[in-house]
Parts: C-alpha cells; sequence; structure tokens
C-alpha cells in the first residue's frame, strides 16, 4: 500500500485559518442580517403579540429552556427571551445562542424596540404631554377633564394679559416712570396696598363653610371679583391722587378672589380624579393655568408697545375673562346636591317622574344664585319669626307635621316657603324638609301661574294675588300625601344617577323648635 501523501504543515495551517475566517465572516454578516431582519420584523408586528401567543417550532425542543422560539427565529441562533411594556412602548429581550444550543454567549443578551424612531414633532408632543395631562390620560379623568381645562387655559390666558395692563397702571399712577416721587414713598404706598389686601383674605376666610356647598357660585363671584379689582387698578390712571385707597380697595377684591379659588380648587379636581390621583391632576391642572398665564402676559406686552386704548383692551379682555370663567365652572361635574342642584333634581321629578343625570343636573344649575342672596323661593332652618305673622298662622299647620321633625309652611308677603326644623331633626329629617318645602313651592307657584292666566283672560290683569289661609292648609295637606308617597321613590332615583346627598351641602340654618 502505497503510503500516505507528505501533509505540508504550513499550507494546512494557512488554509484553516483562511477557512476559519472565512466562515467568521460569514457568520458576523449573517447575525448582522438576521438582527436587521429580525428588528424590521418585530417592529412591523401587532402590539396584541404576547410572548404567551408565539409559536414553538418543532425540531428546537431544546430551546424551550432558553426560551420562545418565534418564526423570526428559526435558522437563526437569536431567541425570544421576553417582552417589555412601558408607557405605552414595547421591547423584546433576545440572546444569542451558542451552538450547542442549551448556553447563551456571553454578552448577546439586547432588547430590539418595537416602535420606529420618534419624530421630532412627535417627540415634543410626548414631551409636553408629560406636564398638561394627568399620567394615564384621558382614562385616569373623567370626561368634563378636558372641556374645564380649555376654558381654565382661556381665563389665565385673559388674565396673564390684563395684569401687564394693570402693573402698567399702577406704575404710572403711583409716579415711579415719571419720577414724581420718592422711592421711600413709592414702596410705602406699594406695601400699604398689599397689606390690605392680606386684611381682606383674612376677614373673608372665615365664610369658608360656603365654599363646600355653592363652590361653583363662589368661584364665579370670584372671577367677578377678580375683574372687578383690575378695574379699580386701570382706575386709578385718572385719578393718581387716589392711588392708594383704590389700590387698596382693589387688592383686596382680588385677595377675595384669590382665596375663592383657592378654596374651590381641591373639590373641583377631586370631581375629576379617578382613583388616588388628584394630587397629579392638580399638578397638571395648575400647569396649564402656569402656561396659559405666561403666554397671556408675553401678548400683553407685545400690545402694550403699540400704546393701545385701555377702556378697550380692559373691555376685550374683562369679555373673554368673564366668559372663559363662566364656562370653567358651568363644565364641571359634581356629585352633589347642593341647594341650586337639589332645586333641579326635585323640579325634575315632580314634572317627569325623573332625577336627572350629573350632566344634566349640572348643567342646568344656576351659577348666579349666589348664597349671600335672598332670591331663594326656599328657606331652610329659618327663625320662625321669619316664618311665621302671627300665632294663627303656626297653629293651623302644625298638626299636619306632628309626626315630622320639621314643620313647611309658606309666608305670602315674603312669597317664599319655610322649612323650620326640630330639635330632633336628623339629617334624613333635614333633606325629607327641603324635599317638602321643594314640593310645597312648586304646587303654590303653579297655582299662582293658572290663576295668573285666569284672570288674565278675564280682564287682563296678570298681577298674582296671594293664596288664602284655606288654599294653604289644602296645598300642605295635598304636599303631605305628595312628600309621603314619593320621597323615598326621589332619594332611590337620585342614588340611581350617582348622586350624593347631605343635609350639610343644603347649608340649613341653625335654628330649631324646641
Amino acid at each position: 500500500m502505497a503510503p500516505p501523501p507528505p501533509v505540508n504543515l504550513k499550507q494546512s495551517s494557512s488554509s484553516a485559518a483562511q477557512t476559519l475566517t472565512a466562515t467568521t465572516g460569514q457568520e458576523a454578516r449573517l447575525l448582522v442580517r438576521e438582527t436587521l431582519r429580525i428588528s424590521a420584523g418585530l417592529a412591523s408586528a401587532p402590539p396584541d403579540v404576547s410572548p404567551s401567543s408565539l409559536p414553538l417550532v418543532s425540531g428546537h425542543q431544546a430551546n424551550r429552556k432558553l426560551g420562545l422560539v418565534e418564526d423570526e427565529f428559526v435558522a437563526s441562533s437569536l431567541r425570544l427571551i421576553c417582552c417589555e411594556e412601558l408607557d405605552g412602548r414595547r421591547w423584546q429581550y433576545v440572546a444569542e445562542s451558542d451552538p450547542s444550543g442549551r448556553s447563551f454567549k456571553k454578552g448577546s443578551f439586547r432588547a430590539l424596540t418595537l416602535q420606529t424612531p420618534q419624530l421630532p414633532f412627535d417627540g415634543l408632543v410626548a414631551f409636553v404631554r408629560s406636564y398638561v395631562v394627568p399620567e394615564g390620560f384621558p382614562d385616569s379623568v373623567t370626561p368634563s377633564y378636558v372641556p374645564y381645562m380649555t376654558w381654565r387655559a382661556l381665563k389665565h390666558f385673559f388674565g396673564g394679559a390684563m395684569g401687564v395692563f394693570t402693573t402698567q397702571t399702577l406704575l404710572n399712577s403711583v409716579g415711579v416712570s415719571r419720577n414724581r416721587a420718592t422711592p421711600g414713598a413709592v414702596a410705602i404706598n406699594w406695601i400699604l396696598k398689599d397689606g390690605a389686601g392680606r386684611v381682606g383674605k383674612m376677614l373673608f376666610a372665615r365664610q369658608g363653610k360656603k365654599f363646600d356647598y355653592d363652590l361653583k357660585q363662589l368661584r364665579f363671584a370670584g372671577d367677578l371679583l377678580m375683574e372687578l379689582g383690575a378695574g379699580v387698578e386701570l382706575a386709578t390712571a385718572t385719578v393718581p391722587h387716589l392711588f392708594l385707597p383704590l389700590a387698596c380697595a382693589a387688592n383686596v377684591a382680588k385677595n377675595v378672589a384669590a382665596v375663592t379659588s383657592t378654596s374651590t380648587r381641591t373639590p373641583i379636581y377631586k370631581a375629576f380624579a379617578k382613583g388616588e390621583n388628584i394630587g397629579d391632576v392638580t399638578a397638571k391642572g395648575e400647569c396649564v393655568g402656569n402656561i396659559a398665564d405666561l403666554l397671556g402676559t408675553g401678548m400683553s406686552i407685545l400690545i402694550s408697545k403699540r400704546n393701545p386704548s385701555l377702556v378697550t383692551t380692559f373691555a376685550l379682555l374683562s369679555c373673554g375673562y368673564v366668559l372663559s370663567s363662566y364656562q370653567e365652572v358651568k363644565s364641571v361635574v359634581l356629585h352633589t346636591l347642593n341647594r341650586a342642584r337639589f332645586t333641579v333634581a326635585v323640579e325634575s321629578f315632580l314634572k317627569t317622574g325623573r332625577v336627572p343625570s350629573l350632566k344634566e343636573g349640572n348643567k342646568n344649575e344656576n351659577i348666579f344664585s349666589f348664597p349671600w342672596l335672598k332670591e331663594s323661593h326656599v328657606v331652610l332652618g329659618p327663625r320662625f319669626k321669619d316664618a311665621f305673622q302671627d300665632p294663627g298662622a303656626y297653629l293651623s299647620v302644625e298638626p299636619f307635621f306632628e309626626r315630622e321633625k320639621y314643620i313647611v309652611t309658606y309666608n305670602p308677603s315674603k312669597d317664599q316657603v319655610y322649612a323650620l326644623l326640630k330639635d330632633q331633626a336628623k339629617p334624613d329629617d333635614i333633606l325629607k324638609a327641603a324635599f317638602h318645602a321643594h314640593v310645597l313651592s312648586h304646587f303654590i307657584h303653579s297655582s299662582f301661574r293658572g290663576r295668573s292666566m285666569s284672570q288674565k283672560r278675564k280682564d287682563g290683569n296678570s298681577n298674582t294675588m296671594p293664596t288664602t289661609p284655606v288654599d294653604l292648609e289644602a296645598q300642605i295637606v295635598e304636599s303631605c300625601r305628595i312628600v309621603s308617597a314619593s320621597y323615598v321613590l326621589f332619594k332611590h332615583k337620585a342614588a340611581e344617577q350617582g348622586w350624593t346627598m347631605s343635609e350639610s351641602l343644603l347649608n340649613p340654618g341653625r335654628a330649631r323648635l324646641c
């Protein structure tokens, strides 16, 4: 047998090195190509793909110990380990297995994003959203959040614009720009102005209870006071010698408005929050207001350089501010029944047999029914002398309420229905008294309207006549019958609509019958 040919060790070593180099280069190119192909395939994959739904490929049983195998990873050394999602963005973590298929190569573990690279504009939008909307928006807030924030931003925009003109006017009036006053006198006047505002803020704080049940009305009234204060500040331009009294009065009004805004802020934001995110909602709401305020200030600075008419500018900005403020409070949907919303709910129940929804009840609420006005037709918890003009009127209606913890009557001279509370009245008794008073008021005024139309058809006289004692007793008897049959039904339907009733929100008087 012929001996084997001699082996050239040098040539064999060179050939092996070339083969290894070629193989390594080929594997590197294959790895790069597979990585690019997998990244493109994963980026275009549907978002509902989860690791648990990825199919396992037969013949790769050993890979089950290493991770899930997806179609994109077949004939590839890359293996899918897991998926991850954060703030709407998704990643897949992959690693490269060694030739044995039993372990991974060191340093091969990496993440592949499933999103295409963000455009600069999209990144800017995401950055702005992180400052102006709560985390998890829109699922983390109620639907009324967006219209409220829209009107709030507009209000702060007009308010910021107004602030430039008022500050400029005050500085001119105090004599800073014309060097008509020494710096010491200017500083003293300014400090006195601010001090008067702080005193007004402290005095108004005693009205704190009203912020709980009439917060919409007080919030709007505070914004009206803010505009009144701005108008007084602008008036100092015409009478600069009255700067100190006018500036003090304006600052008192604006500080009272600030107390109102601060006190009503938390209940409003609480109505928007879903879950325990009221802090996030508050922070983002205040950020929106500050951004709008800065934009309004910048616009006003540009306008002020052209020396526009103060009267025209104030009229336009005030109209925008007041309109935005009105729409802002109207867009708030509260779940509680205060006096205004309770009136809407009872009137709707008596006319249609249904209690309005939260959105409908808040929409029909009268924002102009301020707590200090005495225009309400129903008074809850009044003094005895206000409800009855003579003992006979009391003795005539008292027997109808022997089993109740309240007494309801009507005073024709004041055209008001009074619900007097007895000493043993509990919270539900107070709610029932308020419901009964609204029922009696509805019957009496319906009777008035019927008599007015009848009298007008007879002789053209539209003046209404007060009811006689006999009519009053009949109305009270009818109201007692209606209340006993429908009060529990009213509470049930109100609860079905999501309303929360509390006697404290109706602001009852403190007088009680012993």
